[in-house]
């Protein structure tokens, strides 16, 4: 049920994910205004909100047109540098999927690296800055090691989202040395980064999503 996931499975990944990020949007927010404007909730809402729309309105069975779609939508979003890197990162994902209907779990694990890559054209943040990075990049990693395993995408799945929130918990233990946060140095010490949050959140819900596939 999982060796291989399309459009529908990505559909019930992104609509879990927007769940989680729902439940949480207010937390979130509350972590931005440690160090930011406190806005990164609302910003997260209308970024799961571009991620269901997209899944639901692109006619086509092309992941890579989807995930391309999804990215340029979530770009448009306006709040910072946020959204901006999670576009990217969709739309990275996409051409990394290219044409498929379908993908397998290195498959995914390419695309997911796509993803990094295409963050690393317009970042310089690297784990240990105290950004969406220090969840994101040992999640990814965790993936691409599953994938070299031969293990599914379920498997996989739930060990990204585990190092996704590994690095997210770890970020209380950082100063920030991005965007707003880091000319408030040691203040942010003590309370975990929000972008970070967010990605631990977003790859639960993708393996939630997962889960609820299996048992429909």
């Amino acid at each position: 049920m999982t060796e291989e996931i399309g459009k529908f499975e990505l559909t019930q990944m992104f609509a879990a994910a927007a769940r989680k990020i729902r439940e949480q949007h207010e937390y979130l927010s509350q972590l931005d205004s440690v160090a930011g404007d406190g806005d990164h909730g609302s910003t997260m809402l209308r970024v799961v909100q571009c991620m269901e729309e997209a899944s639901h309105s692109d006619s086509t069975e092309n992941l890579g047109s989807l995930l391309r779609d999804l990215g340029w939508s979530v770009m448009g979003v306006d709040g910072g540098a946020s959204s901006a890197l999670l576009g990217t990162f969709f739309s990275g994902m996409g051409d990394a999927a290219a044409d498929k209907k379908s993908i397998d779990c290195r498959e995914l694990a390419r695309a997911f690296e796509g993803g990094l890559r295409a963050i690393a054209k317009v970042s310089r943040a690297k784990p240990g800055d105290k950004t969406m990075m220090d969840a994101l990049d040992p999640a990814v990693s965790a993936f691409r090691t599953m994938a070299s395993l031969d293990k599914n995408v379920m498997q996989a799945m739930e060990e990204a989202a585990t190092a996704a929130q590994a690095g997210a918990d770890s970020t209380k233990n950082l100063v920030a040395r991005f965007g707003r946060a880091k000319f408030v140095g040691e203040k942010t010490l003590g309370s975990p980064d929000p972008g970070a949050v967010s990605i631990a959140l977003l790859f639960r819900g993708f393996h939630e999503g997962l889960l609820q596939e299996r048992r429909t």
